[in-house]
């Protein structure tokens, strides 16, 4: 996947700045694509250049003007493409994940504060995750809102991201804990 088909996918849901759509993949799609803003802004001149998005300037008066940006039927069709196309098997690249398999020969007692650190972390996004569902499912409950939702997409994806971060609080913290008892008891090799 290249963070264009992230980016046609993020302007799906209406015209967006720059601005806004580096706030949108901080929250909604950071889960399964990450993008610092200048790549963002980058990839939406190469977009526009490309004519799969197309941008129009706002001027305002107390601030600097801004371009918004629509995908165009070329997007569409781009986007389309790209759906039909195999996807490859995710894989994890975690390096508190190579700290833990060296778990035997370095110090646990930082390892734990590592692990508890990205547990509270986990819990923060969690709580993230859940206010976005709630925004966009509005007063529907969840059945009803997969059921009959009109921007599905975005809210299944964060279903995913919360259940990652409840996965990984979840390990971080029983690894913590095995750790812990470890470290106390008289573990023989």
């Amino acid at each position: 996947m290249a963070l264009r088909h992230a980016v046609l996918a993020a302007l799906l849901d209406g015209e967006h700045s720059g601005y806004q759509l580096a706030k949108a993949f901080d929250v909604g799609m950071a889960n399964f694509w990450h993008a610092l803003p200048q790549q963002l802004y980058a990839e939406l001149a190469k977009l526009e250049r490309d004519g799969l998005i197309t941008g129009r300037e706002v001027v305002q008066e107390a601030r600097p003007n801004k371009r918004l940006f629509t995908v165009t039927d070329a997007g569409l069709d781009e986007l389309r493409r790209f759906a039909a196309g195999q996807s490859k098997p995710s894989s994890v690249r975690d390096d508190l994940m190579v700290k833990v398999a060296a778990a035997d020969a370095v110090d646990t007692a930082e390892l734990v504060g590592q692990l508890e650190e990205r547990a509270a972390i986990a819990e923060a996004k969690i709580d993230l995750f859940d206010g976005l569902l709630r925004r966009m499912r509005g007063d529907a409950d969840e059945a009803e809102f997969l059921a009959r939702g009109r921007r599905i997409g975005p809210y299944l994806t964060c279903l995913r991201g919360r259940a990652f971060e409840r996965e990984n609080r979840d390990w971080c913290t029983r690894t913590a804990a095995v750790l812990r008892a470890r470290a106390g008891a008289d573990v023989r090799r």
